[in-house]
């Protein structure tokens, strides 16, 4: 795939290591690894605001719709924009899913998975190290 924003490996080790990002953001953002459960600074995060790709700060998830799925990672039941994400099969570690990419940039964000609550259905299933979140100011 391509993205609009595109950059070299040490390149985007330059942009994260420039926002003081997690150690483990470039390994997963762009090798799609994933953190361990209950380990990432957003599973336990309920500010008011959204969340934004790590890597190109494109607004992806707002928190609002943000939910305790019991999973260890940060869940959302939508995207802000429908067209923030790209989604694709992916077929690693002997499973079928959903992958999860920001349309910008192609950072790995995680996995969707078909229980989330309604109004969608639908559990976004993110990395901590792939989001930054921005707080609202009013």
């Amino acid at each position: 795939m391509v993205f609009p924003t595109e950059k070299k490996q040490d390149e985007w080790q330059t942009v994260l290591a420039g926002k003081n990002a997690e150690p483990l953001a470039l390994e997963v953002t762009r090798q799609a690894a994933t953190e361990r459960p209950f380990t990432g600074r957003y599973n336990d995060h309920w500010a008011q605001g959204h969340y934004r790709c790590i890597c190109c700060d494109q607004p992806l998830f707002a928190s609002d719709a943000k939910f305790d799925a019991g999973c260890g990672w940060p869940s959302y039941f939508e995207a802000l924009r429908p067209d923030a994400l790209v989604e694709k099969t992916d077929r690693s570690h002997g499973m079928v899913r959903i992958e999860v990419l920001c349309s910008q940039c192609g950072a790995h964000l995680g996995h969707v998975f078909p229980d989330g609550p309604p109004p969608t259905g639908r559990r976004y299933c993110m990395n901590s190290a792939a989001l930054e979140f921005v707080a609202d100011t009013n």
